[in-house]
């Protein structure tokens, strides 16, 4: 009975062998497979390399919606106190300008996959139901560029207060996200107002014209250099400058949203890229300066 049960109690060399084989064999899964990496010059590792992350921004959309005001309809580049969407910077079909669109699509793939809801007149608070009406569309980028109506009031007092003037911006921005979360978005900069009333007051035609109402915060009594005027028109330029650090920051928090970086409030608009119908708005040149910025923008490559 005892050596019966030692004979038992004592493994064979076979299970011996079974069990260091199993041992070993653990062993290797942990140092090669599982969660952890291969050791550097391994098969595996020279045999797997790593999947390149997909990039979150698309660089070649294939469809693109405007919202936005004047500027994006194309007001006084054609003719005096009209739109001309023809020769919108975002998605105009004019070969004098080549729209953001148009770059992006093709002259025909722009004038079947891209829309225009900008407003003249229109400020931040329209900017919702603009992109309401845009992402029924379902586009893959929405081109934003509004703004200088909220500083363009009949006083300074009048201009947007910047809070207002970000939770429209967020609210319109929620209203995309909502229905369309992976639509990509560029932010345009307010223009520097304050510059395009220097280059403008040099036209007696343009003065007259602003006379009319265009942006009166920064552009009436045009000639006026008194201290008062003086602080009117800073007044007005802090107020952009603080509506380009909103756009900026909300656009920052989305990571399907480019912001300019202050390229377009930093363009030196000259005469040829004034209308010259009102010395303020794009000309068809200018428009054509807009959609470069914009498609420089769209397209860079992310760092």
């Amino acid at each position: 009975m005892q050596q019966g049960t030692r004979r038992r109690g004592r493994p064979s060399r076979a299970v011996l062998a079974v069990v260091t084989a199993a041992a070993l064999g653990v062993a290797g899964c942990d140092a090669v497979g599982g969660g952890s990496p291969a050791p550097s010059g391994t098969a595996a590792q020279k045999g797997r390399p790593s999947p390149k992350p997909t990039p979150v921004w698309d660089t070649g959309p294939d469809s693109v919606a405007a919202v936005g005001d004047s500027i994006t309809r194309g007001f006084d580049a054609c003719a005096v106190l009209t739109d001309c969407p023809e020769v919108s910077w975002a998605t105009g079909g004019s070969e004098e300008v080549d729209s953001l669109a148009v770059r992006l699509l093709g002259r025909a793939g722009a004038a079947e996959r891209s829309w225009n809801y900008s407003v003249t007149g229109a400020r931040m608070a329209d900017l919702p139901g603009q992109m309401e009406r845009a992402v029924r569309r379902s586009p893959e980028l929405v081109a934003v560029m509004a703004g200088a109506n909220d500083a363009c009031r009949e006083t300074t007092s009048a201009m947007t207060p910047v809070a207002d003037f970000r939770a429209d911006f967020e609210e319109a921005m929620r209203t995309l996200r909502r229905a369309l979360p992976k639509a990509q978005v560029y932010v345009a900069s307010v223009p520097n107002l304050k510059r395009l009333w220097s280059q403008g007051r040099t036209s007696p035609l343009g003065k007259q014209v602003w006379k009319l109402g265009i942006c009166p915060s920064m552009l009436g009594d045009a000639d006026a250099l008194d201290a008062a005027a003086t602080l009117r028109r800073e007044t007005v330029q802090n107020r952009v400058e603080d509506y380009n650090e909103v756009l900026e920051e909300v656009c920052a928090e989305d990571r399907r949203c480019r912001f300019d970086g202050g390229a377009v409030y930093e363009y030196r608009f000259g005469t040829e890229q004034l209308s010259p119908w009102d010395w303020f708005h794009p000309s068809v040149d200018g428009q054509a300066e807009l959609a470069e910025i914009a498609y420089r923008t769209v397209t860079a490559k992310q760092p």
